[in-house]
């Protein structure tokens, strides 16, 4: 190393969906940017071990799971091995595209982006070590952290990454199991719990809560575990693992703390994942990590050390490739003097089970807390023509109102298109509209957005029977 360093007005660390969007927003207010990523392609976690491989292997069980649905299959997935490969046949070539636009908008926007381990030296300065060993560095008058996350492995879970597994390493599998254990019950454990159900796998879901996803509308967990058991999924709740072996030939058995002993062919391990903050170097930036291992942040992502900010999954909950994303964008922006509206209640979250879940703003219990009386209207998918002919007939639309009818609260959809459905109410929040607008507009026919129309018709129908009920005890005093 040698040489005056080169001096940018913003370094981001890490180009996943946080780091990618502060760094092309910057780029776009017309400042120098450099983008350090460690891997040997950009995109981070969610292009090549995340997201992006994830819901490709959804996609290809919801296809034979269409043509089950459907009738064009017969029996099960299950009577004959699968190859994991032939499952994921289009993973290279969508995270090739991915990979290919990420890296063209990158040049687009002049960013430089050099490839290693990126740690601090100072507040302002960063070193970064290349594959090779060979180290350069780098000042940046505002530092963006967007270094993702890790798989968290309890120490009594022997991760293997052959047949014991974490969420980095599950597909990796050379078949698809015939029987699979899954420890945790949030979005990860859930996704992969129920695409391997959908393929056929008998898997057994356990952790410590009451019920899966428990964040989400009891109406809606309680249609996934439905589903789930009908696909031969069993959730256990409440339950503590306190052993798991490997045989070292053929079988994971998990030992419970209640003594129950699970015996299965594979064991995912999807018990929440850790900041990736290992050899950053933090402090010598003046950072410090909470209590939980994350970088605190303001409303505007800015750390403690005012010209640095953190984004996505190092900061914590939500750790969604949407919310970092935006996260990025208003880094970059408070970075150099743009002012940003503030977060309002209208997030939508989106999560890819089998069946898609999706909800934004309140749910019943806190609006109720929030506001008092509520209105609630439901759509069953089965109600609607749309879902009938694509055969799942399943799905549940919950809309929430206020008690006048004049304000939407909140929105949870349980079924096909979820995550597309809840940005129509998203929509509807952040323009003010009333659940009437529903009821008045023409949606076509058939699709799944009627659904709307139907749950909106049930909250004006509450709406004019409480209406009727005060007017009778009027008169009647």
């Amino acid at each position: 190393m040698s040489g005056s360093v080169p001096s940018f007005d913003l370094v981001v660390v890490g180009s996943g969906p946080g780091g990618q969007n502060a760094a092309v927003q910057a780029a776009k207010l017309g400042k120098t940017v450099l983008l350090v990523e460690r891997d040997t392609a950009v995109g981070g976690e969610c292009v090549h071990r995340g997201t992006i491989p994830s819901k490709t292997l959804r996609e290809s069980a919801m296809t034979a799971l269409r043509m089950t649905q459907l009738g064009l299959a017969n029996g099960r997935l299950d009577e004959q091995q699968i190859e994991t490969s032939s499952l994921m046949k289009r993973q290279e070539l969508v995270t090739a595209a991915h990979e290919h636009y990420i890296s063209n908008q990158l040049e687009r926007n002049e960013i430089q982006v050099w490839k290693g381990h990126a740690r601090f030296v100072s507040p302002w300065e960063l070193e970064i070590t290349s594959v090779d060993g060979s180290s350069r560095r780098a000042l940046g008058s505002a530092v963006v952290v967007a270094t993702g996350s890790r798989p968290r492995t309890p120490p009594n879970i022997p991760i293997d990454h052959e047949s014991v597994l974490d969420s980095d390493s599950i597909l990796s599998m050379i078949y698809v199991p015939q029987s699979l254990v899954v420890l945790g019950a949030g979005v990860i454990a859930c996704e992969y719990a129920s695409i391997f159900a959908a393929l056929g796998t008998k898997v057994t879901l356990i952790d410590k809560a009451p019920r899966p996803l428990s964040f989400m509308e009891p109406e809606l967990t309680d249609r996934f575990c439905t589903w789930f058991e009908r696909h031969g999924g069993r959730y256990l709740p409440g339950r503590q693992v306190k052993t798991v072996d490997w045989d070292g030939v053929a079988t994971v058995t998990t030992v419970l703390e209640d003594g129950e002993t699970i015996e299965s062919d594979k064991l995912l391990c999807a018990l929440g994942r850790i900041a990736n903050l290992r050899g950053l170097d933090i402090e010598a930036a003046g950072l410090k990590a909470t209590d939980r291992g994350y970088l605190r942040v303001d409303a505007n992502c800015r750390t403690e050390v005012p010209h640095i900010y953190a984004v996505g999954d190092v900061i914590g909950p939500p750790a969604l490739a949407a919310t970092s994303m935006e996260q990025g964008r208003r880094a970059a922006r408070h970075a150099f003097g743009h002012a940003n509206d503030a977060i309002g209640g209208t997030t939508p979250i989106g999560i890819y089970t089998i069946p898609e879940m999706a909800c934004v703003g309140l749910g019943e219990a806190q609006a109720r807390e929030k506001h008092g009386e509520v209105l609630v209207g439901y759509a069953k998918y089965d109600e609607l023509a749309r879902a009938q002919i694509n055969g799942d007939r399943e799905g549940l639309l919950k809309l929430i109102a206020s008690a006048d009818g004049k304000q939407v609260l909140g929105a949870h959809v349980i079924g096909e298109s979820a995550s597309e459905l809840v940005h129509v109410a998203q929509l509807a929040m952040i323009a003010g509209m009333t659940p009437e607008v529903f009821i008045e507009q023409i949606f076509n026919f058939p699709t799944l957005a009627e659904a709307y129309r139907v749950a909106a018709l049930e909250i004006l129908e509450k709406l004019e029977s409480a209406k009727r009920d005060r007017a009778r005890a009027t008169a009647a005093s």
